[in-house]
């Protein structure tokens, strides 16, 4: 059991910048519902995630079988990429001549003027003969105790998938994961809700990611905890570099209950950056503020982009990671947005706990690359108190511009 410590506030909210320059639900019951079909949703400035893709294989370009001039063998010219995109016109690229428009590409919908004032035309950008068909979200079926990990990527609304061959964008791989990135046993760790509580709503399509080191569960929900503390995987052993260092609030080394989606994703070819939204709720607020009990929520990248801390993208203006010394921890009795959103969630319901606002993170990438990226969870110091992350909105940026790493709070959140 743990004592009260002192109590340590006021820590200051910001967002760390740094540019990089880049070149299934049928009702059968609330627990337990079959995986299906997609539905609903869809588009935004810098477009949404898409179902699967147009799919098929680039085909490269062979030599025939004539043979002339004496037998000799007689070699076609490989087809050029004008534009140098990774997409031949054979290959499937409707506009050789421009680098955003090519079968790799992420469809977007412009609705706001350019520079010069005008909304420009709008163009069919990954070659599929229409034009702003930008997909729907692909979340509405899936049960609340899904721990297929596709269905988790489906749940922040990454929808399409890819191949290793065929250039297109999506995800090439999606596992559960621990801190050292064994696979995860199927665990109330993980839940796909549509909800948390009555006032926490999904930010893109009709579920979101929860993660815990408890029961991704609402309160009285079956597999819920219904207590402040719960276990699953015990001790484990964190990514390198990890619990992330808080100079003035040093967390403990060990760390419990570890839980992560980790996603290999081929971006789009024109995309320069992508965002998603998050929630964190701790039980250790208020009593462990600037304590070594500081459970974390990470989401790392690899490549990991310049202005993100050991590759980890989620953090405030002071280098703070996501845990309960966090500068954006404003859900609480007392706190800017009050409890609201600790209702019906079981947080304040057995014991005093708190919350981040919805909050989204920035990052870069380079088109047409692969990026990994893992969302994680874990207890820090010990398994008593659980904290629990939630994701979803997952959004390509895709509108010519640069993209620093940084979090800031969502102004309007659904």
């Amino acid at each position: 059991m743990r004592g009260r410590r002192f109590i340590y506030l006021g820590l200051c909210a910001g967002v760390a910048m740094a540019l990089w320059t880049s070149g299934g639900c049928s009702a059968v019951s609330p627990d337990q519902l079959a995986p299906g079909a997609d539905g609903g949703g869809g588009g935004a400035t810098s477009a949404t995630t898409a179902e699967t893709g147009a799919g098929g294989s680039p085909t490269s370009t062979s030599s025939g079988d004539d043979f002339g001039n004496g037998g000799a063998p007689v070699e076609e010219p490989d087809e050029p990429d004008r534009d140098g995109d990774g997409f031949t016109v054979e290959e499937g690229d409707c506009n050789d001549d421009d680098t955003n428009v090519n079968p790799g590409a992420l469809e977007v919908a412009i609705t706001e003027p350019d520079d010069t004032g005008l909304v420009p035309e709008p163009a069919d950008e990954d070659c599929d003969g229409e034009i702003d068909n930008v997909p729907p979200t692909c979340d509405r079926n899936i049960a609340p105790a899904d721990f297929d990990a596709i269905h988790g990527a489906q749940a922040v609304d990454l929808c399409a998938k890819a191949s290793p061959g065929d250039g297109r964008w999506g995800v090439l791989s999606a596992e559960y994961v621990r801190g050292d990135g064994s696979i995860a046993d199927p665990t109330p760790a993980v839940g796909v809700l549509d909800s948390f509580g009555p006032n926490v709503h999904p930010q893109g399509g009709a579920r979101m990611l929860v993660l815990s080191t408890g029961r991704a569960r609402i309160a009285h929900w079956p597999g819920a905890c219904n207590t402040s503390s719960c276990t699953n995987y015990g001790p484990g052993e964190a990514p390198p570099g990890f619990p992330q260092d808080n100079p003035d609030c040093p967390p403990s080394s060990e760390i419990n209950d570890d839980i992560g989606l980790e996603l290999v994703i081929r971006t789009p070819t024109n995309a320069t950056g992508y965002e998603f939204a998050f929630k964190f709720y701790t039980f250790e607020y208020p009593e462990f503020i600037c304590d070594h009990f500081n459970d974390q929520f990470l989401a790392l990248a690899t490549p990991a982009p310049p202005g993100s801390l050991n590759g980890n993208l989620s953090f405030d203006s002071l280098g703070n990671p996501v845990s309960v010394n966090i500068g954006f921890f404003d859900v609480c009795e007392g706190c800017d947005l009050g409890p609201d959103e600790l209702e019906g969630t079981g947080f304040g319901l057995w014991d005093d706990a708190g919350a981040t606002s919805w909050l989204r993170t920035q990052a870069p990438v380079k088109g047409g690359e692969e990026l990994k990226l893992r969302f994680m969870i874990f207890d820090t110091g010990d398994e008593a108190l659980d904290s629990t992350a939630i994701v979803d909105g997952f959004k390509w940026v895709a509108n010519g511009g640069t993209v620093a790493v940084g979090t800031t709070p969502v102004e309007d959140p659904q």
